[in-house]
C-alpha cells in the first residue's frame, strides 16, 4: 500500500490557510502525524478520508486518485474522528454490527464473529449489550476504535485517538495498533500526544502552521536534537530566571533547588550535562529552536 500526497493545500472560506503545499509519502506499517493543536492535521485526516476536498493538489492511493474514486478508496478504510460519536439507541454490539455491514461484511456469522473478537480486543466485550449513550467516555472513545478497525480495512486513519484514555486503556490501544500494523495496511495516527508516536511508528511527519516541517523516522528526528537536551542544576533563585531562558521540558526540586531538563543550543551560567534527547526534547526543539521558513 502507498499514499502519496502532493502538494496538497487548504483554504477555508474565511481566508485561512489551513494546509499549505503538503507533501508526504506513506507506505505499509504505523505512520504518524504529530503537531500542536491548529496545526491542520485534522484537515488532513478529513481530506484523506473523503470528507472534505482540498483547494488544490492530489492524493493517491496505490496510484489510484482519491478525489476521482472516492468510494471505492472509502469502502477500504477505517476511520476514528477526533468528535466521535455513536448511535445512541444502538447497543454496542448493535452499532458495531452496522459498521461492519457498512465495511463490506455481508455474511451473518462472519459479522458476528468479527463483532464478538473486536469487543474482546478494545475490552467491551462485558459491555456489548450496553446502550452506546450510555458508556462512559473511555468506553465510548474504545467503541471508536472498534469501529475503525473493524472490517480488517486495508487504510486506518485515527484522529488524535487516546483522548480520553487512561495509562492502561492508551497502552491496550497502542499494542493493538501495533499487532494490526504487521498486516499489509497502512495505519495513520495523528495526534498532539508525542508518546503515542514515540511508542508505536517507522515513520512520522510533523505538521507546523500547515506546513510539513520534519518527515523521516522517530530516530532521525530525535538525532536533530543531540547536543541540545541538558540536565540543569538551578538554585531557587535562578528558577524564574531559568524558565524564561530556556525551553523547560521537567522540573523536579532537590535539597539546593531545582534539576531541570532544558532544550537549548547551548547552556551557560548554570551546572550542567548534555543527556540523550528523547522524541519530546526533539519535537520541543523542532517546534522552537529551528528557524523555519513558514
Amino acid at each position: 500500500m502507498n499514499i502519496s500526497i502532493q502538494d496538497l493545500t487548504k483554504i477555508y472560506g474565511n481566508g485561512h490557510k489551513a494546509l499549505k503545499s503538503v507533501n508526504i509519502e506513506i507506505e505499509n506499517g504505523m505512520f504518524g502525524l504529530l503537531g500542536a493543536n491548529g496545526a491542520g492535521k485534522s484537515t488532513l485526516m478529513r481530506i484523506l478520508v473523503s470528507l472534505m476536498k482540498p483547494s488544490s493538489g492530489t492524493v493517491t492511493v496505490n496510484g489510484i486518485d482519491l478525489q476521482k474514486n472516492r468510494k471505492a478508496i472509502r469502502k477500504m478504510t477505517g476511520y476514528l474522528p477526533q468528535d466521535f460519536s455513536a448511535f445512541p439507541k444502538l447497543k454496542t454490539w448493535e452499532f458495531l454490527d452496522y459498521s461492519a455491514r457498512l465495511g463490506g461484511v455481508k455474511n451473518k456469522r462472519e459479522r458476528r464473529d468479527s463483532v464478538d473478537e473486536m469487543l474482546e480486543e478494545v475490552g467491551l466485550y462485558e459491555a456489548r449489550e450496553r446502550y452506546a449513550n450510555n458508556l462512559s467516555g473511555g468506553m465510548k472513545r474504545r467503541l471508536g476504535i472498534a469501529q475503525a478497525l473493524i472490517g480488517n480495512p486495508q487504510i486506518i486513519i485515527v484522529d488524535e485517538p487516546t483522548t480520553g484514555l487512561d495509562p492502561d486503556e492508551r497502552i491496550r490501544f497502542r499494542n493493538l495498533l501495533t499487532k494490526i500494523s504487521s498486516r499489509d495496511v497502512i495505519i495513520i495516527l495523528s495526534t498532539h500526544i508525542v508518546g503515542d508516536i514515540s511508542s508505536t511508528c517507522h515513520q512520522m511527519a510533523l505538521l507546523r502552521s500547515g506546513k510539513v516541517v520534519y518527515q523521516g523516522s522517530p530516530e532521525d528526528l530525535m538525532n536533530e536534537a543531540k547536543g541540545r537536551v541538558w540536565r540543569v542544576q538551578a538554585s531557587h533563585e535562578q528558577f524564574d530566571e531559568a524558565n524564561i531562558k530556556f525551553n523547560v521540558i521537567s522540573t523536579i526540586p532537590t535539597n539546593t533547588g531545582w534539576e531541570l531538563e532544558v532544550v537549548a543550543d547551548s547552556v551557560t551560567g548554570y551546572p550542567a550535562e548534555p543527556i540523550a534527547p528523547n522524541l519530546e526534547h526533539a519535537y520541543v526543539y523542532y517546534m522552537e529552536h529551528q528557524t523555519l521558513n513558514l
